[in-house]
Order: C-alpha cells, then structure tokens, then sequence
C-alpha cells in the first residue's frame, strides 16, 4: 500500500498491480512513476479525477478522496464504463430532442429520493481542473415554490417602480448603458401583468405551477464556476425527462438572487456561493408528438 499527499488518500496494492503503467498514461498531473516494476506515487499535485481508478485492469488502485458508488434511489446503478461508440447515439439524441421546456405541471410533489438522484446525476459532469466546487440548493414543496416566488415577485415590483421612472431610466442610460431603458422596454409590461396575476388570482406565470426547485450554484473556489455550474444544469435537464418530470430554467429567478441580497439572504445561501441557474421541475401536465427543429447553424471551419 501507498498513500499521497494533502488531496486524500492513494492506495496501491502491489500485490495486485502488474506495472502496465496505465495510471502513467492517463493522470492529467503526472502522480504516478515505474519503480521496480511497479507503479508508485511520485508527484505532490492530484486532481482526484479518478482516472488512475477507472483504467487499472487489476482495481489495484483505490482513492479515498472519491466514492465510486453514488446510491442512486430511484433506478439502479450500474458502474461498468461504456466503451467509446458502444452506446446508443439514436437513443441519446431522440432523448435530448424530446426534452422541452415545461410550463404548465400538475400539483403532484416530487419524492426527496428523485430530487437526491438528480443531483447525484448532475456532479457527474466535468468541471474545471475537476474542482466540483458547485452547490445545490433545493424546494422540495409548492409551499416552499410559493415563498421563494413571492421574494422574486418583490425584487421585480421595486425594479418596476424605477424602470416606470422616466428621471432613473434617463440616468441609466448615462451611466449605466441603458440597463434600465432596455429592461423597460422589453420586460416591464409582462412583469407588470404576472405581478398582477400573482396578487391578484394567485397564477404563477414565473415557476409555471412547479412542485419543486433546484437552484445550482458555485463556490469561488472553482476555477470555470458559471460552466460547471451550467454542465450540471443540463445534466439535470436531460436526466428530469427521462425520470417523468418536467423542467424549465427560470433566469429571471437567477436575476433577482444575483441582484438583491434580501433574495440570496431568505435562500441561505452563503456569501461565497453564486447561483448561475435555477431549475423549476415537477410532474408535467404536457404530451406532445413529436420532436421539433431547431435554427440553422453554419459552423465555421478554419485553416490555420
């Protein structure tokens, strides 16, 4: 057995490793050397990305900075890898053609054990230098939905009482490029009309009626935190279809966080901490019959 340095624990049993030098091959930081025929831990740097673990033939390497078994809940696991071209693309896209974004859900609550899952499902997405440095925060109930909504509801009451001022947006447009002038234009009457509805008849224009949230965030210890963050996102995106539930990213719900401290403050989440997408999910009262376009895209090829 061995061990590294401050990033956890690197055991290798040279009883079971034959020095096909594999870990050699595939570590990003160069931890590992050849060392009488067998692999030794050399290097000071890990990223704890587990590849040393997934390519040993012999499961001579272990990492206690890492757990290889998730304990999904509502589906059961399998931890064999897929080659590369084994798996079925036909299946994978009619999977990511067929999510849509749901606004209209049925008032059934979703169980903790499928919110627990999906998490799980989005860490398994890349991040910088693998730091996994993102949060989640989640709303298990309407009740909790309906609380959350109402904070938004009133950072975007006082944003309309400023955007109606003709003096601030005037001002804004000075100094700040027209912030203000653009959001009046292009939001405030749809704001003013769903604020109305919200008072008024209790309809949720802004989570659409969803049972629960996901709010997905990063500490700034991460090195690309707004991509990990978003690599998680669609993790959950994909993963929420084919579980039976309905999803739809809510930006103006990551504007009012992002933008006032009494929203982030109600939420508990830590000063440290930026939240870059908030997910409404729940059981979708939506069937549709088939899949859809999307734009042309012309990709660019260069010579160089």
């Amino acid at each position: 057995m061995m061990k590294t340095n401050n990033t956890g624990e690197i055991f290798i049993n040279s009883n079971k490793c034959t020095g096909c030098g594999l870990c050699m091959s595939v570590c990003p930081d160069k931890v590992f050397a050849l060392s009488t025929g067998k692999a030794t831990i050399t290097g000071e740097k890990c990223i704890k990305c587990g590849h040393c673990v997934a390519v040993c033939p012999e499961q001579a390497i272990t990492y206690d900075a890492i757990d290889n078994i998730l304990g999904f809940k509502s589906f059961p696991e399998k931890t064999d890898w897929v080659p590369f071209g084994k798996s079925n693309i036909s299946d994978l896209v009619q999977l990511l053609r067929s999510r849509r974004s749901c606004r209209n859900y049925i008032a059934k609550p979703v169980k903790k054990d499928l919110l627990d899952d999906l998490v799980k499902i989005a860490i398994t997405a890349p991040s910088g230098t693998n730091s996994q440095a993102w949060t989640f925060t989640v709303l298990q109930s309407r009740k909790e939905v309906d609380r959350f909504g109402g904070k938004v509801a009133d950072f975007y009451r006082d944003l309309n009482r400023k955007a109606k001022n003709p003096a601030l947006r005037t001002l804004a447009k000075c100094f700040l490029g027209d912030s203000l002038g653009k959001y009046y234009r292009k939001y405030y009457e749809s704001i003013t009309q769903g604020i109305k509805e919200w008072d008024e008849d209790g309809k949720d224009r802004l989570f659409h009626g969803a049972t629960a949230i996901i709010l997905i965030g990063s500490t700034a210890e991460a090195s690309c935190p707004a991509e990990d963050a978003m690599l998680a996102t669609q993790n959950i995106l994909i993963a929420s279809h084919a579980m039976g539930l309905g999803s739809c990213l809510i930006g103006f719900a990551v504007e009012a966080i992002k933008r006032d401290k009494r929203v982030k403050r109600f939420l508990s989440i830590p000063n440290d901490t930026t939240i870059y997408s908030v997910i409404s999910l729940g059981y979708p009262a939506e069937k549709y019959k088939q899949v859809t376009g999307r734009k042309k895209v012309i990709p660019r090829y260069l010579k160089l």
